[in-house]
């Protein structure tokens, strides 16, 4: 009997030692836009979050270069005791979520889990169409994935899905163009392309982190009767509900509502940036994923 109650102590010793805040990791800025969601929606926990923005944009680069990108940078946030990391990317998702899941993850030992952004979204879009019908608005590499129509057809086989590229918005956000000529030509522009595919869509998702941040124009040029999601809420609240499901990761992560954020870059100009994004002030640290 004293063996084993030294056996529990003991174990209850190392999971506390083992706990440690969510990551979240976004190639650049955002993933702030899903983060303040998810610090909304669950302000308990303690929180990382990464900002790769040495190496943005990845809406550009081949599969091979974002998932070997986005394992260095999760790699980084298991290094920081993070058991759970939300990639809080879309290209992210698309392109590196399912090879980590499926090669990285079985080689570690204990717990960790990597989640993404596009199945929080994916399985519940069956909720808001009635046509069934629905558009993504995306950057080049998330469309050309074809993640969202194979995703979505696992959960709702019956709808039909439209997608459209818009490669200048990101370079717009993050070139605080948000209310300039240029940005309103553009976003009516693509909003057109993508709804001369049919004119029964009635849903539109926002599968990029940055293009909430264009929500007013967006809306403007978007038909009244076309529901906008944008993908905050979405993951947030799937976060919630894998938390509840799941106690064992649960029971690893700390709760202190302490946020810690970490960029690739200069810090400076992260924390210049990131109040748009993220809508409050931050300070950042650099942080080198490669040591």
């Amino acid at each position: 009997m004293e063996n084993l109650q030294r056996k529990a102590i003991f174990a209850e010793r190392d999971l506390r030692y083992e706990m440690g805040p969510i990551g979240i990791f976004d190639s650049g800025y955002g993933g702030l836009t899903v983060f303040r969601e998810i610090v909304a929606r669950l302000p308990e926990y303690d929180y990382v979050y990464l900002g790769d923005n040495a190496r943005v944009p990845y809406g550009t680069r081949s599969f091979e270069t974002v998932y070997a990108y986005t394992k260095e940078c999760v790699e980084k946030l298991f290094a920081m005791n993070c058991h759970l990391v939300v990639l809080a990317c879309n290209t992210a998702s698309a392109k590196a979520l399912r090879t980590i899941q499926q090669h990285d993850l079985p080689l570690y030992a204990d717990l960790r889990k990597v989640l993404g952004v596009i199945r929080p979204t994916t399985e519940v879009i069956g909720d808001y169409t009635r046509t069934r019908q629905i558009g993504i608005l995306a950057t080049r590499g998330t469309v050309k994935s074809g993640s969202y129509p194979i995703e979505i057809q696992k959960f709702f086989p019956d709808i039909r899905v439209y997608q459209h590229a818009c490669p200048l918005w990101v370079p717009l956000v993050e070139n605080n163009e948000l209310d300039s000529a240029g940005a309103a030509y553009f976003v009516e522009k693509d909003i057109k392309q993508l709804l001369q595919q049919s004119p029964d869509i009635d849903t539109v998702i926002l599968a990029c982190t940055h293009y909430p941040l264009l929500l007013p124009l967006i809306k403007r040029f978007m038909p009244p009767h076309i529901r906008v999601l944008a993908q905050g809420q979405l993951v947030a609240n799937s976060l919630a509900d894998y938390l509840k499901r799941h106690g064992e990761i649960e029971r690893l992560c700390t709760k202190g509502g302490d946020v810690q954020f970490f960029t690739t870059d200069n810090a400076a100009d992260f924390e210049e940036k990131t109040t748009r994004f993220y809508g409050q002030p931050v300070k950042a640290s650099e942080l080198n994923v490669l040591i």
